[in-house]
């Protein structure tokens, strides 16, 4: 599976920007979808999760509220609306599929795409 971020881009703080990630087959429907992104000089980090059905959503404790996942099967896209961006949230997102165990651990996702870079400013 080929994964294709977008969507990144530099905003204020309290803006927002719609993420997504377009899948190269149909099987994506089969895969539990993650969000993961990595700032600066840190350790990669989960963000957001969403099964393959879309019924079942995880977040970090640290977006929980701000971020929403969500997915169009039909398209084979996974989506991350990020709303009340905060200079924290800078990194690079990565979007990964898989996730079979546990969707908060990024060892659990066999795919990962390029990654696209989020810049909120103060």
């Amino acid at each position: 599976v080929q994964l294709q971020a977008s969507g990144g881009g530099l905003v204020q703080a309290g803006g927002s920007l719609r993420l997504s990630c377009a899948a190269s087959e149909r099987a994506f429907s089969s895969y539990t979808m993650g969000w993961f992104r990595q700032a600066p000089g840190k350790e990669r980090e989960f963000v957001a999760a969403i099964r393959p059905s879309g019924g079942r959503t995880y977040y970090a404790d640290s977006v929980k509220g701000r971020f929403t996942i969500s997915r169009d099967n039909a398209k084979n896209t996974v989506y991350l609306q990020t709303n009340s961006l905060k200079p924290e949230d800078t990194a690079i997102y990565y979007c990964a599929a898989g996730g079979w165990g546990d969707p908060f651990k990024d060892h659990e996702y066999d795919y990962w795409g390029q990654g696209t870079k989020v810049t909120v400013s103060s």
